[in-house]
């Protein structure tokens, strides 16, 4: 287990997630979020090889439709 701050919130998991692997764990639609590790935006094309490492901080963003 490696320990994160994810959305300003401490928090543990497995330490051999990706980011791709995080998101799928949370329920959240790949196509409408924005994330930032460590205040870098990560390429959606890099979510898959970019591993999260103890101390990583991230910020994910939801996009919300509307009119």
């Amino acid at each position: 287990m490696i320990k994160i701050t994810l959305n300003g919130e401490e928090t543990e998991i497995n330490s051999d997630l990706s980011v791709q692997n995080l998101i799928e764990n949370l329920g959240i639609d790949v196509k409408k979020v924005a994330i930032e590790r460590n205040l870098e935006i990560v390429s959606r094309s890099e979510y898959e090889s970019v591993l999260l490492e103890n101390g990583d901080k991230l910020e994910i963003v939801h996009f919300i439709g509307g009119g």
